[in-house]
């Protein structure tokens, strides 16, 4: 799941290096946490948040693949 995220911001963003997600873990949820530099935040949120909400179905269906949940916070 963290592979998959850091390969999706890091083709949005204009500084792919600076991409980084750091996972935590739970007995049945994880919460993912991405960070981008600061000009490229807008771009991993989009517009009204579409990017930002593609993203999360994304996880969530594979997260359902391996019966687990997955969360995704965007941290500024």
């Amino acid at each position: 799941m963290k592979d998959l995220i850091k390969s999706i911001a890091q083709a949005l963003v204009d500084h792919p290096e600076q991409v980084e997600v750091t996972e935590i873990e739970g007995n049945q949820t994880s919460v993912l946490e991405l960070k981008v530099a600061k000009d490229d935040l807008g771009k991993v949120i989009g517009k009204q948040g579409r990017t930002a909400r593609a993203m999360r179905t994304l996880l969530s269906a594979a997260s359902a693949k391996i019966r687990k949940r997955t969360v995704l916070e965007i941290i500024e």
